[in-house]
């Protein structure tokens, strides 16, 4: 009898840890009608420029476009969707001070998307920032490098949502 209690609370306790698990936006939103996507390349203008995030960012970009949704990736400009991108901030700022002296800095990027839907003949724009925290005895090139991956990561995350999520 006590085995079935425990196996009980078990089960209970498992359905509550799924429910309060870290969130995923795996709900994907694309009109039916919708069938090609084109991705161009994204754009650095921002005053700083590291120079391989253009380049990451659109790679990473496309390879959620064609694993996570429906859509056709075409290379013309006949593409239901065309997907025009912008890098328009790569700044640091201080976030932390400690005895008076800097102790954390603040890496934020931000990026200006532009989607045209050829099918249904209507231009939105979406404008996507995530800032990354690293300590201030680091320069920008020993943050870059270790911080490379997450940010390539969390702008097109954000990127991906922003486009294909009803929020």
């Amino acid at each position: 009898m006590r085995t079935k209690y425990v196996a009980l609370v078990c089960l209970l306790f498992s359905v509550i840890l799924m429910g309060c698990g870290v969130y995923t936006m795996k709900d994907v939103s694309i009109p039916p009608e919708i069938k090609t996507v084109k991705l161009n390349f994204i754009e650095n203008k921002a005053r700083y420029v590291n120079p391989q995030l253009s380049p990451q960012l659109t790679d990473r970009l496309q390879q959620k476009i064609v694993s996570q949704t429906r859509l056709q990736r075409v290379t013309t400009d006949d593409a239901d969707w065309v997907i025009n991108g912008t890098i328009t901030d790569y700044s640091i700022s201080t976030s932390g001070i400690s005895g008076q002296q800097v102790s954390n800095n603040r890496l934020t990027v931000s990026a200006s998307i532009k989607l045209k839907d050829n099918v249904n003949q209507k231009t939105q724009d979406y404008t996507a920032s995530r800032s990354f925290e690293f300590p201030a005895n680091q320069t920008i090139q020993q943050a870059e490098a270790s911080l490379g991956d997450e940010i390539i990561r969390g702008l097109s995350e954000e990127i991906f949502n922003r486009l294909f999520s009803n929020w």
